[in-house]
């Protein structure tokens, strides 16, 4: 199952999974990486999360601050993962066996694939609803046909779904762009500003945290899509037009999401982009929810292609596993199946689900990412023995207990500051519902971790990456 194309020889279908990408095989441009991650980000699900201000009575101004705000430092932690991509040729989450151990990693992978599979229910559910506006269907029939549709594009792999999200991009800004001035000039945003909510300390940290939270959940596989770039690509490139696509996109749609959810009397995203965009012209409103159903289906493609990645990262770690394309098959179909039974189980009103589920995702994320950045940046400053990472009896070890321990520590110290929609932490209580346990547990576990391997032997490491250096280059001529 390797159909080859013309463009230099390489197969059609995409052969690499979890394994190492040679340099030979390394290309692309480092700005492609702008759009694929803007048009990633500008789906409904991101206007969705700057809802959730208004619904709980923030004020539009201060919604649209926090979203901004949040999306911001939320971008910041996931472009800093782009440039491990480059650096190590390796999809994200198999990276983190150096700081968890090769079994040790199945800890932020169930975490990392439950985030994958909620997000692609809640991308099918909007896309059906915005199809239904052109076609009703039952849900189980939209449900099928994105599901593999986005299974067809996971499938083919990585050169498609570059290209198809960079020139989404060019129609993702035309389109939204004339809605959104459209939507500024003509909602009754003074209506919305004066006496539509008020301030709240609590609400606008759920609203930041929400947004924070989402924009994080995307560094599990942000270099998934940088790991084929060029070993020798700058670092502040990859860094810059990853956090440039994300946070465009993200800060935008949000901020959209709040102004649409402050001035109209339903918070539904299909709904206010077609009734907005319909009062402009006929049928602007629907062409616009049926592009936005096209890039949520990309990016399911997206999503099922690195939920297979995760899956088998964790799989190989107990039960080795040949990296064939038989393999990525099997994963991304097993993954969309998951999908398609869970999206016909979840209740219709999924707003407050949405809620719980992005503030989830924070939590269990942060300690994840803080650990894997602290490593790279700080311990072993991107110096890595690539070949270890695929060894379970190897110097990165089947349980790394500095890792463990820093991941656990920081996600129990969230506990007393999270703030659900079912359970309140002591501290938010106190802070009258204020969420501040993202920063909580970012400084705990990467600290933690940061102290902890003070007494790593980095120089014994480093005759391990010169050899794995060395045993790569001999594959590379081979």
């Amino acid at each position: 199952m390797t159909v080859r194309g013309a463009a230099a020889g390489r197969p059609v279908v995409e052969v690499r999974s979890i394994d190492y990408v040679p340099h030979r095989e390394r290309r692309g441009k480092v700005w492609h990486q702008a759009p694929f991650w803007f048009t990633g980000n500008f789906v409904l699900a991101t206007m969705v999360t700057g809802f959730i201000g208004p619904a709980a009575g923030l004020a539009v101004g201060w919604s649209v601050l926090a979203a901004v705000l949040g999306a911001s430092f939320g971008t910041l932690f996931m472009c800093f993962h782009a440039n491990q991509g480059p650096t190590m040729g390796l999809p994200q989450m198999i990276q983190s066996r150096a700081q968890f151990g090769t079994r040790g990693a199945i800890v932020p992978f169930i975490a990392v694939v439950f985030v994958y599979i909620g997000f692609n229910v809640f991308d099918v559910i909007l896309a059906s609803d915005g199809l239904d506006t052109v076609l009703p269907a039952p849900d189980v029939v939209w449900y099928a046909i994105l599901i593999v549709l986005a299974v067809v594009i996971a499938i083919v792999g990585y050169d498609l779904m570059m290209v198809v999200q960079r020139w989404l991009t060019y129609l993702l800004i035309l389109v939204f762009g004339i809605l959104t001035v459209y939507a500024a000039l003509h909602l009754d945003m003074g209506a919305a500003i004066t006496g539509g909510g008020s301030f709240s300390w609590g609400i606008f940290l759920v609203q930041f945290a929400a947004a924070a939270g989402y924009q994080i959940s995307y560094a599990v596989y942000v270099s998934d899509y940088s790991r084929y770039l060029p070993e020798d690509t700058p670092a502040r490139k990859v860094i810059w037009f990853t956090y440039l696509g994300a946070a465009g996109s993200a800060i935008w749609l949000m901020s959209l999401g709040a102004m649409l959810g402050s001035a109209l009397p339903e918070p539904d995203a299909v709904a206010a982009v077609q009734s907005v965009g319909n009062d402009l012209f006929g049928g602007f409103g629907t062409f616009a929810v049926v592009v936005s159903a096209i890039a949520l289906t990309t990016i399911m493609s997206v999503n099922a292609y690195g939920a297979m990645l995760t899956s088998a990262s964790g799989i190989d770690a107990f039960r080795p596993l040949k990296p064939t394309v038989w393999l990525r098959v099997a994963g991304i179909v097993i993954i969309s199946v998951i999908v398609f039974v869970v999206a016909l189980a979840i209740p219709a009103d999924y707003l407050d689900s949405f809620n719980n589920f992005v503030l989830l995702m924070l939590y269990f994320l942060v300690p994840w990412t803080a650990v894997n950045l602290v490593d790279f940046y700080f311990v072993r400053h991107g110096h890595y023995a690539i070949t270890e990472i695929f060894n379970p009896n190897g110097m990165y070890h089947r349980w790394s207990w500095r890792g463990l321990t820093a991941y656990f520590a920081g996600l129990g110290a969230m506990i007393p500051f999270i703030s659900l929609t079912f359970f309140q932490g002591p501290v938010t209580k106190a802070l009258s519902g204020a969420d501040i346990s993202f920063a909580v547990g970012l400084v705990v576990a990467g600290g933690l971790y940061f102290l902890l391997t003070r007494g790593l032997d980095l120089s014994a490491e480093q005759v391990a990456v010169e050899r794995s250096r060395t045993a790569l280059r001999e594959l590379e001529t081979a």
